[in-house]
């Protein structure tokens, strides 16, 4: 485990204090599941981002082409 001092803005603080006890969770509780979601997020758009540069455009217009013109099934219609 490793420490780090974090340097908040008053106000910011005071609200993260409010929300950690509205969620009856430490303070240290609060900010890390907060850097953890953060992570999360980031490493989600990097995934993201790495399947659209794989991806094939003419191969999934091809995929289309190929796919049969039939009315949806029924319950997978679009509602108007």
């Amino acid at each position: 485990m490793a420490n780090y001092a974090l340097r908040v803005p008053e106000s910011l603080f005071a609200y993260a204090r409010q929300v950690a006890e509205e969620e009856q969770v430490s303070m240290n509780q609060f900010f890390v599941t907060a850097i953890a979601e953060k992570v999360s997020a980031l490493k989600t758009e990097t995934y993201f981002r790495e399947r659209q540069a794989r991806g094939d455009l003419a191969a999934f217009d091809a995929w289309l082409a190929a796919s049969p013109d039939v009315p949806p099934a029924a319950g997978d219609a679009l509602s108007d």
